[in-house]
């Protein structure tokens, strides 16, 4: 008999595929477990689930530990391996601008994400790029509404995570000028978390083989045969958008070989968010990862 496995997302989209593809390429299942996926109510974390013992594992972000360790608390939950190395938004104009710079947005409207992580992370994006955040008149739309403000005329970029973007290129609304992630490089941007009781149980041993095994397979197979296995997931995103983002989500680099949470790209994000002065203090790496349950001793 097939054992459960609860397993929550915080947000839920193609960017997440390596942990998606535990369950849609069966890697889980060939472990034994029956996988069970939630996405968490809007505007809470799915730590709180796997805090309150409902959830084992969750796509979180190493960031998540910050709060707790400024209040001088240490994370109820850590993070055992990574899901991306880069931050996954894009920005996406009204016309195409093959000359575009991130300069160009001096000026301009910009309908930014206002998540903690999201907003952190394009702040630090405008500042590698040698713009001031500040020159921008950045427009604050809650997450959901944005494709539609969008739409309908608001901004003259928006700031989404795949497949949005992709979807507005394909309905001829938009095109991707660029990457958040290519701008900052390799951080820490999200996550595994669990308890460190659960990652000291043989599921957690099981569930990190079938995850390392799902991530060599999506970085080795075509982006339409990934879009083919995960269509179920996605009955809103046509194929075409799907497939379109998974293939640029592998060019970028974000899924690597390894699944651990490496010190640079840890260090990498505390530079992130002590440049939007969301912490006061460079936390320590200990506190927030945990080594993957399949780690050597």
């Amino acid at each position: 008999m097939s054992e459960p496995i609860r397993i929550q997302f915080t947000r839920f989209s193609a960017f997440y595929s390596p942990l998606i593809a535990t369950i849609a390429g069966g890697f889980l299942k060939e472990e034994g477990f029956a996988p069970q996926h939630s996405i968490a109510p809007a505007g809470t974390s799915a730590i709180e689930g796997v805090v309150r013992g409902t959830v084992d594992v969750c796509q979180s972000a190493p960031s998540q530990g910050f709060g707790p360790l400024e209040n001088g608390q240490p994370p109820a939950a850590v993070h055992f391996a990574q899901i991306n190395e880069k931050d996954g938004f894009f920005l996406t104009a009204r016309a195409p601008h093959p000359g575009f710079t991130w300069d160009t947005l001096r000026g301009r409207a910009v309908l930014v994400d206002h998540g903690g992580q999201p907003l952190a992370m394009f702040k630090y994006a405008c500042h590698k790029r040698g713009l001031d955040y500040t020159t921008i008149k950045a427009l604050d739309v809650p997450s959901a509404r944005m494709d539609q403000a969008f739409r309908r005329g608001e901004g003259d970029y928006v700031h989404q995570q795949g497949p949005a973007p992709q979807q507005l290129e394909h309905d001829g609304a938009g095109h991707v000028v660029a990457s958040v992630g290519e701008a900052i490089g390799p951080c820490a941007f999200s996550s595994l978390a669990a308890t460190r009781e659960w990652l000291r149980t043989d599921a957690a041993r099981r569930f990190m083989r079938a995850y390392r095994r799902a991530r060599a397979w999506l970085l080795t197979t075509p982006a339409d045969r990934v879009a083919e296995a995960e269509a179920s997931f996605f009955p809103d995103v046509a194929r075409p958008v799907l497939t379109a983002t998974i293939a640029y989500y592998q060019k970028l680099g974000c899924w690597t070989p390894h699944a651990e949470i490496t010190r640079p790209a840890f260090e990498a994000t505390l530079d992130v968010f002590q440049h939007a002065g969301l912490i006061r203090r460079r936390h320590r790496y200990e506190d927030v990862v945990a080594p993957p349950p399949d780690a050597a001793p």
